[in-house]
């Protein structure tokens, strides 16, 4: 039986749904950036402060609040947990199955369609990130929905030969100034970059023709500027020009700069793609090759997502910090061309070549075992602590985690789903090995995010988390030492402070504190935090937790020499 759009529509948003919504609260936060955003969303609700970001109840410039303003909803629905920080993405996750469900079927059919939510849904990284707490997902939609725009703009004004595009050039140019405009609010001008250089590689593919009109291209920049204005134009009109200017100064710092932890090798992002988008990246290798086309949009189309990926793979390869999710832009265009190899050669309008079956076998072995070898680690991590090296991770292998074994059945089902994917595709029967592949990769997402990441988490930042959510409602100050940390604000529930010296770490060390003081810090940099009043309360997993009390006033205050300053 064939089902009806609605139908299809309506399905594929109840299995998104299921994949992404059960188990979001089961672990922490993450630190940084999930925490993070997080607190910055508490501290929206807590200052009812919704035109500006906040972290510590101080300005912070980093980012746009759009993705706030979600958190901050959810939080209201759901309270101030996990599962409300990460709702955002997990509906994100269900609008996004769905728009590449719509998009492929615009452009080819339903099928095509199908085929690109299950590669988006189904491979690593693509739907590991709905259950996060992070802004991409979000940033990465808006931003395609703008160039998809732009693109049936341009076959509408340019006469190509593709059935169906009913609405006016007006109407796409409109909707891709609104898409642009949210991605801007997302995340910054970075949005407006990716479009405006997969816009200008593609001029020169096209040999220098201009394929769109100045007018619209103004109207194009006008809405967006019209939605951008909502939060860039108040803030500037309200308050001056400095929070928008320390912004765009983050901006610039973080293309042309790394921090110390986020550097990386130059082929950095094409590995974390290769691994992070199994296994839709090793099927859109065979697409980058020619093949047969149903018509000008067909090769329009696919051009396009060829200039997206190497448009995104090429700008954060220049850029100096390497995080896996910078390139997380790449995934709309490396999940279309795994859609498309698989199209194609159901059609027989590419031919299908052993090399990809053998690829598959090999890196999907290697994430097998992966899989697998967390599983025996965890079985015998404290007989494996006495030979690592470093101080602190050997400390976090002492967590107290309960390992059955049972894990590595996860590893199992990935390998049954490669042997399954890769038999069909032998037989030549692809649109079977895409059901197999996809659905096996995410059902083993599904159960490795519910069992196997809480227990990780437990040996990373169990032991800090815990101490935390303890102070909570206490009447005190908590400060981490040596190292950053977002969870001492969220976790605690930080209020604003009324005594400004609390921000100062020399302060809380020496000074006369109005209130308890409790620090934390970590087993490799408790050397440089040596205080007279410094009692330690006790040390877990790699941490050590530490206490100043208030001075009594009979006492005279503590004179003592300072040790050199450590990095916070």
């Amino acid at each position: 039986m064939r089902l009806n759009k609605t139908t299809t529509i309506l399905l594929i948003a109840v299995f998104a749904a299921l994949l992404f919504l059960p188990f979001l609260g089961r672990v922490h936060l993450f630190d940084w950036d999930e925490i993070n955003f997080a607190e910055c969303s508490r501290e929206m609700i807590k200052m009812n402060d919704y035109t500006r970001v906040y972290v510590d109840f101080k300005p912070f410039w980093e980012k746009p609040p759009m993705f706030f303003w979600m958190q901050s909803t959810a939080m209201k629905m759901f309270g101030v947990t996990e599962f409300a920080a990460r709702f955002p993405n997990a509906l994100c996750g269900i609008v996004t199955l769905i728009v590449v469900f719509v998009c492929g079927s615009r452009i080819y059919d339903r099928k095509f369609g199908i085929l690109w939510a299950l590669a988006y849904g189904g491979s690593l990284f693509p739907n590991m990130y709905f259950k996060s707490g992070i802004i991409d997902p979000w940033f990465n939609l808006f931003t395609f929905l703008a160039l998809y725009n732009f693109i049936l703009y341009h076959w509408k004004r340019n006469g190509y030969d593709k059935p169906g595009l009913q609405r006016s050039q007006l109407t796409y140019v409109f909707w891709s100034g609104v898409f642009m405009g949210l991605a801007v609010l997302t995340k910054g001008q970075v949005a407006l970059m990716v479009f405006m250089l997969s816009l200008g590689v593609y001029f020169i593919y096209n040999r220098f023709k201009f394929f769109f009109n100045w007018g619209h291209a103004l109207l194009f920049l006008f809405v967006a500027f019209l939605v951008t204005f909502t939060w860039y134009g108040y803030e500037t009109i309200k308050r001056g020009p400095w929070f928008i200017n320390e912004f765009l100064k983050y901006q610039w710092r973080l293309f042309t700069t790394h921090d110390a932890d986020q550097a990386g090798f130059f082929g950095y992002h094409y590995i974390v793609l290769l691994v992070g988008c199994f296994p839709a990246s090793i099927l859109a290798i065979p697409s980058f090759f020619k093949a047969k086309y149903n018509g000008r949009w067909d090769r329009d189309f696919k051009k396009w997502m060829q200039i997206l990926f190497w448009v995104v793979t090429v700008l954060f390869t220049i850029v100096q910090s390497r995080i896996i999710h910078y390139s997380s832009m790449a995934w709309f265009p490396v999940t279309f061309l795994a859609a498309y190899s698989i199209y194609k050669w159901d059609r027989r309008e590419l031919i299908y070549k052993k090399y990809v079956g053998v690829s598959l076998a090999i890196l999907g072995g290697l994430i097998s075992v992966l899989i697998l070898g967390v599983a025996v680690i965890g079985l015998n991590v404290r007989k494996l602590a006495p030979y690592v090296e470093d101080t602190f991770a050997r400390a976090n292998m002492e967590a107290d985690v309960q390992w059955s074994g049972f894990e590595g059945a996860i590893g199992l089902l990935m390998v049954v789903a490669l042997i399954i994917g890769i038999r069909y595709l032998s037989k030549q029967r692809f649109s079977r090995a895409a059901l197999a592949l996809f659905s096996g990769t995410a059902v083993v997402i599904f159960f490795a995010s519910a069992i196997i990441v809480p227990k990780v988490e437990r040996y990373s930042q169990g032991a800090d988390i815990d101490f935390f959510i303890a102070r909570q409602g206490e009447d005190c100050y908590v400060h981490t030492l040596g190292f950053k940390s977002y969870g001492d604000l969220f976790y605690t529930h930080k209020e604003k402070p009324t005594n400004l010296n609390s921000y100062d770490q020399n302060w809380l060390l020496t000074g006369p504190i109005d209130k308890p003081v409790y620090f934390v810090t970590k087993v490799d940099r408790e050397q440089h935090y040596k205080y007279p009043e410094l009692k330690e309360l006790y040390r877990k997993n790699g941490f050590v937790f530490l206490k100043r009390d208030v001075p009594s006033p009979a006492a005279p205050p503590a004179s003592i020499a300072l040790p050199p300053a450590a990095g916070h």
